[in-house]
């Protein structure tokens, strides 16, 4: 079974960019692992006492994370392919690649949405950083 790492973030884009990836996926027989990863800082905020760190908020966007993830692999196993996921906090990049690795992963798929400077715009920052340095193919599809 060919593995493809595909990273979600729940953006907007989403739900295009795991209709390329299941497409891709049944092209060649793969499996999809998704993977997000939660900034490390969720649940910390800055006010008048400075920084401060609330668990509960913490709990409650992982929870909520984890049920989109669930959903996602849910739709993916409906249309026939092996699918399993995993949620991390961290950096996002390094997380991924290591992900990649620890699946023996034989391809990427990332969105080409971006979120500053021109470049950005057609290749999103994330997308840019992991096509540069993984060592196995991204597969970069259009969402908008």
């Amino acid at each position: 079974m060919v593995n493809i790492v595909l990273p979600v973030d729940f953006s907007d884009s989403t739900d295009q960019l795991i209709n390329g990836a299941i497409k891709f996926a049944k092209e060649i027989g793969g499996k999809l692992c998704l993977i997000h990863v939660a900034p490390a800082d969720i649940g910390f905020a800055i006010g008048d006492m400075g920084f401060q760190y609330f668990p509960e908020v913490e709990q409650n966007e992982i929870k909520e994370e984890l049920l989109r993830l669930n959903n996602i692999q849910q739709r993916v196993l409906s249309e026939g392919l092996e699918c399993e996921h995993l949620l991390k906090q961290g950096v996002a990049g390094d997380i991924i690649l290591d992900y990649a690795k620890e699946k023996n992963a034989a391809y990427m798929v990332m969105g080409s949405h971006g979120r500053s400077g021109i470049y950005d715009v057609f290749v999103g920052s994330l997308t840019k950083e992991l096509t540069r340095r993984s060592p196995i193919p991204v597969l970069v599809i259009p969402v908008h």
